[in-house]
């Protein structure tokens, strides 16, 4: 997607070329690069320029982001998307389970991707596909996609920074504590290309928040709300097979499948700045039936339950 970005060049600001005013500004070096070697990427007080031309105070920048690559390898497929918000630079969806979000071996026409791709055929806009957040096939929920170069620069720096606030709703065996943290260290088991474990010697930093909000007796399931501070592969997954409460469905953690035929985890609220306005955008995607019919009498809290 091309897009054309105006800035007013401040007192501050003065003094330094474009290329280090934009890489001040979000932009990562690789983008740059890119604006550099395309032509009428710059224009300064209405005049064509390069990127090393010094900056003055009021001066008014043109930025042209323009893309002509394609991910033309994802092959477009019709389908009905939950389209929770959108704006030229952001989109969020509301992805159901059982759909991977990336095409790979055994998923190439049913993934998220490929429901995006033709998306935008249809919108006749050049497809670059850019989950920001990645949801595991089976767990549902809110997922954001970048649609330009620039806003995926400030939207991957800031996972980076973990100013991109997540929360889960998941159901999980077993009576859960009112509330807890779980910060144990995830890595690769041994001898498997997906399984993940706790390992305190060979994993990476982890950690997970969870609130209780409901328990059903009869089924001795929990529903809990939870807060990632980190993104580890199947961090939920694991940390809460770790306490003793993994999610029941779960092919991987816990196959068991009396109340449900997957992991029982949807991403169910997402809060993140709008990479060019700055303004605080923040989404809820309510819960799927699957997990709904298992707590009927829940009052999913539809915004942050976690500050």
């Amino acid at each position: 997607m091309n897009i054309v970005l105006i800035y007013t060049i401040k007192e501050a600001e003065s003094g330094r070329s474009i290329a280090a005013f934009l890489l001040n500004s979000g932009y990562s070096s690789r983008l740059v690069v890119h604006l550099r070697n395309t032509e009428g990427s710059f224009l300064l007080n209405g005049k064509t320029v390069f990127s090393n031309t010094v900056l003055q105070p009021k001066d008014q920048l043109r930025v042209h982001v323009t893309e002509k690559k394609t991910s033309d390898q994802i092959v477009p497929v019709p389908m009905d998307l939950s389209v929770v918000f959108e704006d030229e630079h952001v989109l969020v969806i509301d992805k159901p389970a059982g759909m991977p979000v990336h095409p790979s071996q055994g998923h190439y026409e049913n993934t998220l991707a490929n429901g995006i791709a033709w998306y935008y055929r249809n919108e006749a806009t050049p497809f670059v596909f850019r989950a920001v957040n990645r949801l595991d096939r089976d767990t549902s929920g809110l997922v954001l996609l970048a649609k330009n170069p620039y806003s995926s620069c400030v939207l991957s720096d800031a996972v980076k920074d973990h100013t991109i606030h997540r929360e889960y709703a998941a159901i999980v065996s077993g009576k859960t504590d009112a509330s807890g943290t779980i910060d144990l260290p995830i890595a690769r088991k041994d001898g498997s290309t997906i399984e993940r474990v706790c390992d305190p010697e060979r994993g990476e930093t982890a950690v997970t928040h969870y609130r209780t909000f409901a328990y059903n007796k009869d089924a001795d399931i929990s529903f809990i709300r939870l807060l990632l501070e980190t993104g580890r592969t199947h961090q939920i997954r694991v940390h809460m097979k770790a306490i003793g409460h993994p999610l029941p469905g779960d092919f991987l953690y816990c196959p068991d499948y009396r109340f449900i035929d997957r992991q029982p985890l949807h991403s169910t609220y997402l809060r993140f700045s709008h990479p060019v306005t700055g303004e605080k955008l923040e989404f809820s995607a309510s819960l799927p039936e699957d997990m709904r019919k298992l707590f009927p009498d829940i009052k999913n809290p539809s915004g942050p339950v976690f500050f």
